[in-house]
């Protein structure tokens, strides 16, 4: 059984006419397909179908990423890479099984893949816990990361999350140290690191895992810094208006690539992600594949700078701030003072320093 999304009504309604005219045996009188009313009536749906999502709103296209029929991470890994291996466990705690850890192959050479899974039905779900993440997930992925970036082997993430798990236990066991260590190993790998949204990107929970060389975003998923009722609650007090709050935290893939959050778009089929999965899998194969290319000749030191200029780009340009130039090494640029405070602290030069700070309060107590 198929499901619909409230602003899918007219689909839904065109595609239950069409699977009566495929099946006319269910009808009382009729005995033969009719060939031309179903061409027309897919022909009509197509357009229908083009019509609704080339015009979503931000809104609208938050629960397309939401909705239960997009392939989950589990469902991409299986289809998508070769003697996948899943690991478990934070050797600290236990296991997290919101998040799919793993060695595999992708077109014969070795990658470290890590997915947040949601899970397909209400058992499932409850299993992974929605896709929220516990302190052992974050634990298991950088024991992972690390173990990946001894070997120099690349590492694929799939980003599917509201947001980490936020819990009474969870916060117990160190939730939020948990994911700045994370993002830690995440910026400190020297290994190619790419990371895909495929469905909702929800705060700390996505970027723990999506601090990396580059983030790729499915065309109808979202990422923000929280959920639009978490947004329309802290502002308007008022959860019904996740309309505004969508539009005003630019969570669509196009916004965020405007703004250089992104990289890169990977197209879906019209309609979303879930009406042709086998296309979304070759578009996620495409994409891997050439942005993987695109560190095949870096060093290890190259591939850490680009991560870290690519962060430190961020907001220069085009949303957050104007009339910024953006050096080509971005490093600090540090004035007078805090050179001084910077010889300061090197208790080398505490004489000289001492020196100096005497003579300067004797020159000014001389001409006072």
């Amino acid at each position: 059984m198929k499901n619909y999304l409230n602003f899918e009504t007219e689909i839904k309604d065109l595609e239950t006419d069409l699977d009566k005219l495929k099946d006319p045996y269910n009808q009382e009188g009729l005995a033969e397909v009719d060939t031309k009313n179903i061409s027309k009536l897919q022909s009509e749906i197509d357009t229908k179908l083009k019509h609704i999502y080339s015009n979503l709103d931000p809104w609208q296209t938050t629960m397309v990423a939401r909705h239960e029929d997009r392939p989950k991470s589990k469902y991409i890994i299986d289809n998508l890479f070769d003697d996948f291996i899943s690991l478990s466990g934070d050797r600290f705690y236990g296991e997290d099984k919101s998040v799919i850890c793993g060695f595999a192959k992708f077109e014969n050479k070795s990658v470290l893949v890590i997915g947040q899974e949601k899970g397909e039905d209400l058992e499932s779900r409850i299993e992974r816990n929605f896709g929220m993440m516990r302190p052992e997930g974050y634990r298991k992925t950088i024991r992972l990361m690390k173990l990946a970036n001894k070997f120099k082997i690349p590492i694929i993430s799939f980003i599917d999350t509201p947001g980490a798990y936020p819990g009474v236990g969870a916060e117990e066991r160190g939730q939020a140290e948990a994911i700045a260590k994370s993002i830690e190993c995440c910026m400190e790998l020297t290994v190619p690191t790419i990371s895909i949204i495929i469905g909702e990107g929800g705060s700390g929970g996505a970027i723990a895992l999506a601090s990396s060389n580059k983030v790729l975003m499915l065309e109808n998923a979202i990422y923000s810094v929280i959920s639009p009722e978490g947004c329309a609650t802290i502002l308007w007090r008022d959860p019904k208006k996740t309309l505004e709050a969508s539009k005003a935290m630019k969570l669509c893939s196009k916004d965020l690539y405007n703004l250089k959050i992104i990289d890169e778009i990977i197209s879906e089929p019209v309609g979303g992600a879930h009406r042709d999965r086998d296309l979304i899998i070759n578009n996620l194969r495409n994409s891997i594949r050439s942005n993987l290319d695109f560190f095949k000749n870096m060093s290890q030191e190259e591939i850490l700078n680009q991560r870290k200029n690519r962060f430190l780009s961020i907001g220069r340009s085009k949303g957050f701030a104007s009339n910024a130039d953006l050096s080509d090494n971005l490093s600090m640029k540090t004035n007078i003072i805090d050179k001084f405070l910077n010889i300061y602290s090197n208790r080398k030069n505490y004489l000289i320093i001492s020196v100096v700070t005497a003579l300067l309060l004797s020159t000014i107590i001389f001409f006072l």
